[in-house]
């Protein structure tokens, strides 16, 4: 009867302590291990953890006691290892059993249909070593380790208690372990093997020795930029991927950033600050986390974010930095949107900070979205705190959007040589303001340093403007120059051919005139056909480079070339250039075919068509009663005195030429001649007259589309106009005034974000259109203001 007392005692001790023993909190607030264990990070990057609620502490103590206490009259228990649970011996079971006349709760439970399995059997030796050193961050680490490879085991109460050994050789090699002598270890393990026939080391050992070595080879790939092997090896290694070893974490997540695997380094940040506790490592893994990830990702991280429990975040220190990233995340991408708070964080930084950085960011923000009002005025500031070639550079490419192109190359002059950025930026703002229509008031000193710099970099865009420049003061000698200059820079620079070929017949240099007509021969159309095209001034100018980005030059609407008049600009000499030894030709940018007026968009014929004899066509004749190689010329002479409805005629009695070229030519006339009437459907049908050539079929189909939008326009019929402007714009580049007109479109339809953005790049071109649509669209959207 006694002896079934004791093993009912027993029985109820141990079943105490195996409930006591699976709350893992209660064991590490013992250990004063105030961190609990992390669940293991699986699958690298997916987390799993605990999922049972937590429990009370027990006092384990007292169970000890009674552990201890009973182990004194059982034998079989008091055998076992503390911290393992032994099951009773068969005997001992069948002394337990009660008397059958017991209440059934007394009764001891018959033998289950589906036995539980067995607790394991675990090596707890190293819990013992490291417990018996102090070493709580070892202690903690061997936790988790014995955690991730055995689910169903649990920390004993007391790891000191944890019996010894004995073996002092065993004693050494953990030794050897703590102090990270592994191979040391290794060699003392084999020589052990071989010195005593049987010896095998602790399972445990051999397992930490493995982990360890692993975690030695992720560390030195890490170092070494060995992304791949760092994820390999922990796949490899799941036990190493817990909060007792944050930096193996923070190089698994670098690992898979580097490797373009942005959502799984975001999957191992957040179980970082999803799973751990420690303040100082989840602030230093927000920090490494924000030099890595993207903006998106790192806003989810954010989210995450816990209270400091002093009325604050726990990512307040570091968030005036954070912020900063995220503004210059929008500086390199146009069209990231950041989040407001962050704008108005980093404007607060600026004015109160005194920090020219601050500044900067928000310049090139408000400038990559082409805010230019907001961005002139943070480069300024910028530029007031400390002088910089960034913050030159910002304000100028602002300032020559606002069409202000002599500040912006004072501004820049200073800076032009610091940089291949700011050179370019110089050069941009030179081309801009020498293409100014009317031609800007230019101090002379101005133009001389201009000059000199241009010849110095060998600049063909504003080498040309200079030409031009000096037509509009009567100056055609040194026009001619420049052009020439230009011509030596860059030999198929056709704009600046033009130039001087008419600069050439202005001075009547008759010799010089055919001389650039035969270089130019079969290339360009309005040279070869001089006299019959009045002579414009192309002007280019710079679209706005972002940083780190140089300029590139585009042609803008064309105007017709007025002398300037003497009441309002004081006459200049402009050197001309000193003659230029011919060198190796720099590559150019090509320069888009010019632009016309909106009111002219389907009006202009395409210019290519074969060269004429002269004709004459002032007497009225019926041309059915001409040969129909003289109805032809008699057609292209009535387009040329624009009498298009006459010319109809004349092209249709050509179609009954018997020759392929002459129904050719004709049928692509009279399709013209419809066209500059207005009559895109009847030029349609005329196109179909005759077989015409791939070019002119394009040509031809371009010019209809654009016919066909401005009359649907101007019928108000927007969304059918935006359907032909985007036919045209599938065949060819679309010109400013198609542009603006696609711009009216959208704002009619009330689209004003689209209208918005057509306008601006109308606009930063110098089109006066696009300025005109912006006011439009302003009056649009804020009647209020309308004055």
């Amino acid at each position: 009867m006694k002896s079934s007392l004791v093993a009912v005692s027993v029985a109820v001790v141990v079943a105490g302590l195996v409930t006591a023993l699976k709350d893992r909190a209660a064991i590490q607030d013992m250990l004063g291990l105030n961190q609990p264990a992390a669940p293991q990070l699986m699958l690298m990057g997916r987390i799993s953890g605990p999922d049972s609620p937590p429990k009370q502490p027990a006092d384990m103590q007292s169970i000890a006691e009674q552990i201890q206490a009973t182990a004194g009259a059982q034998a079989p228990i008091n055998a076992q290892p503390q911290g393992e649970l032994a099951a009773p011996q068969p005997d001992a079971v069948a002394q337990a059993q009660p008397q059958p006349q017991q209440p059934a709760a007394q009764r001891p439970a018959a033998a289950p249909t589906n036995p539980q399995p067995a607790a394991p059997k675990v090596d707890e030796s190293a819990l013992r070593y490291f417990a018996s050193r102090g070493d709580k961050a070892r202690l903690q680490a061997e936790i988790s380790r014995l955690q991730a490879l055995y689910p169903n085991w649990v920390p004993p109460a007391d790891p000191l208690a944890v019996p010894q050994s004995g073996d002092k050789q065993l004693e050494a090699m953990w030794q050897l372990y703590s102090e990270g002598r592994y191979a040391e270890l290794r060699k003392s393990i084999a020589d052990r093997q071989g010195a005593e026939a049987g010896w095998q080391p602790p399972a445990d050992l051999l397992d930490r020795l493995d982990v360890a070595e692993a975690r030695a080879r992720l560390v030195n790939a890490s170092d070494l930029k060995q992304y791949a092997t760092v994820v390999q090896i922990g796949a490899a290694t799941p036990s190493l991927l817990t909060c007792a070893d944050i930096d193996v974490l923070w190089r698994v997540a670098e690992a898979f950033a580097r490797t373009d695997r942005t959502q799984r380094a975001q999957d191992a940040y957040t179980y970082i600050l999803k799973t751990c506790t420690n303040p100082q490592e989840r602030l230093a893994t927000m920090q490494k986390a924000s030099g890595l990830l993207p903006y998106a990702p790192m806003q989810v991280l954010l989210g995450l974010e816990r209270p400091d429990g002093n009325g604050g975040r726990e990512f307040d220190s570091i968030r005036d930095d954070l912020a900063r990233n995220f503004v210059a995340a929008g500086n390199a991408n146009p069209d990231l949107a950041v989040s407001p708070d962050y704008l108005t964080l980093v404007q607060r930084l600026a004015e109160t900070q005194g920090l020219a950085s601050d500044n900067l960011l928000l310049g090139w923000y408000h400038l990559r979205r082409e805010n230019y009002a907001d961005a002139e005025k943070w480069f300024r500031a910028a530029r007031a705190k400390e002088d910089s070639a960034s913050a030159s550079q910002g304000l100028a490419l602002a300032l020559i959007a606002e069409k202000k192109e002599q500040e912006a190359e004072d501004v820049m002059y200073k800076w032009r040589s610091d940089s291949k950025d700011a050179t370019a930026t110089y050069l941009a703002a030179t081309a801009n303001l020498m293409a100014l229509q009317p031609p800007a008031n230019i101090p002379e000193e101005v133009l001389s340093r201009i000059a000199t710099e241009i010849i110095a970099q060998k600049y063909v865009p504003t080498a040309q403007q200079f030409g031009w420049y000096a037509r509009s003061l009567n100056q055609p000698q040194t026009a001619a120059r420049w052009f020439e200059t230009a011509l030596r820079w860059k030999p198929d620079d056709e704009p600046s051919a033009y130039g001087l070929v008419i600069t050439r017949e202005q001075l009547n240099d008759h010799g010089g005139v055919a001389e650039v007509q035969r270089l130019w021969a079969g290339r360009s159309t309005r040279i070869a056909q001089l006299g019959e095209t009045s002579a414009l001034t192309p002007q280019v100018r710079a679209p706005l480079p972002g940083p780190g980005q140089a300029p590139q030059l585009q042609q803008v609407q064309p105007q017709q070339f007025q002398a300037p008049q003497t009441q309002t600009y004081q006459p200049q000499v402009i050197a001309a250039p000193a003659p230029v030894v011919a060198a190796a030709t720099p590559a150019q940018r090509s320069i888009p075919r010019q632009a016309e007026p909106i009111q002219q968009a389907s009006r202009t014929a395409p210019a290519t068509r074969g060269a004429r004899q002269a004709r004459g066509c002032s007497t009225t004749v019926d041309a059915r009663l001409l040969d129909p190689q003289s109805a032809l010329n008699r057609g292209w002479c009535l387009m040329d005195l624009n009498r298009p409805m006459e010319a109809v005629e004349a092209f249709e009695a050509a179609l009954a030429s018997p020759t392929r070229k002459v129904r050719e030519d004709a049928a692509y006339g009279q399709s013209l001649a419809y066209l500059r009437a207005g009559l895109s459907n009847n030029a349609a049908v005329a196109a179909t007259k005759a077989p015409q050539t791939r070019q002119r079929a394009a040509e031809l189909q371009v010019s209809i589309l654009a016919d066909r939008a401005l009359a649907a326009f101007t019928a108000k019929r927007y969304r059918e106009a935006l359907v032909y402007l985007d036919q045209r714009a599938q065949l060819q580049q679309e010109r400013i005034d198609l542009m603006v007109l696609r711009g009216y479109s959208y704002m009619n339809l009330q689209m004003y974000g689209d209208a918005e953005r057509i306008f601006n790049a109308a606009a930063a071109v110098g089109s006066k259109d696009g300025y005109r649509g912006l006011a439009d669209l302003k009056d649009a959207t804020h009647p209020e203001g309308k004055q």
